[in-house]
């Protein structure tokens, strides 16, 4: 075997910079043996290469990254944000339009949650877009059943355990009474799993309907539910601090129609 340079970088980073899968299930595929490099399956992702490095996945050589792109989706409720689920329900995936390419979601948005999904082709965005150093606010309108007060809300704007769970301060505004349901605004920065619904559950409120109007600089703005639409490439790379980059795409965001629910 032609040993791959100390330089270069980590084969998982590789993986995941072309789109084939994020870091850590990168890591899996290598686990598994389904990736060679020159001509012989590696068992660590603890390996550097380079552009002269001979990379198959599956028996496929591996194709040249592609330059990052980035789509704003307006996820339906009832769609789980993975690709397979084991218990047969549709996904984002399913939904999306066909013509789309092979991506990732940032984040993840539970099955009755609903709004601004981020979605990428690039393994490395993802995950740095993830990572709570990132700090991107992310904010939603959430319905909950109850009449919410200051007072009331005022645990959750300090910081809240949960079940042995932190949370950490949410920026809360009431903006209105509707009924039995009161409609607010809820600003977070980390975005645990079901984090919001737990936390208002703590203070004695319910949550009926959640959200997600935007994921920092980004916003969901008039985007019908079920539309994709593509972010323009100068802004990807404004907004990620790309340097400057060849695209494929710099066309100005452009709405897709949802595709036909698949049935199951």
């Amino acid at each position: 075997m032609e040993k791959p340079t100390q330089k270069g970088a980590r084969i998982a980073k590789v993986l995941a910079r072309a789109g084939i899968a994020s870091r850590r299930e990168a890591e899996r595929m290598i686990a598994a043996g389904r990736v060679r490099v020159n001509g012989q399956a590696i068992e660590s992702p603890a390996l550097n290469v380079t552009p002269a490095d001979r990379i198959e996945v599956d028996g496929a050589p591996l194709a040249p990254p592609e330059p990052v792109r980035l789509w704003l989706y307006h996820k339906p409720a009832g769609l789980v944000t993975s690709a397979r689920d084991e218990k047969g329900r549709p996904t984002v995936f399913d939904a999306l339009p066909e013509d789309m390419p092979r991506v990732m979601s940032v984040g993840r948005l539970d099955l009755n949650s609903e709004g601004l999904l981020l979605l990428t082709n690039d393994g490395e965005i993802k995950r740095r877009l993830e990572l709570p150093a990132t700090g991107w606010l992310r904010r939603y309108r959430v319905r909950v059943k109850g009449s919410p007060s200051e007072e009331m809300l005022a645990p959750l704007r300090e910081g809240i355990t949960v079940e042995g769970q932190r949370y950490q301060p949410m920026d809360i505004a009431i903006d209105r009474q509707q009924g039995a349901n009161a409609w607010l605004t809820v600003a977070l920065r980390e975005g645990k799993n079901r984090e919001i619904r737990r936390a208002m559950e703590a203070v004695g409120l319910s949550v009926n309907r959640l959200i997600r109007i935007s994921y920092g600089p980004f916003r969901l703005g008039a985007l019908k539910r079920g539309e994709v639409a593509e972010v323009k490439a100068r802004v990807v790379r404004d907004q990620l601090g790309l340097g400057k980059k060849s695209e494929k795409s710099n066309r100005v965001m452009r709405k897709r129609k949802p595709a036909r629910r698949r049935r199951q």
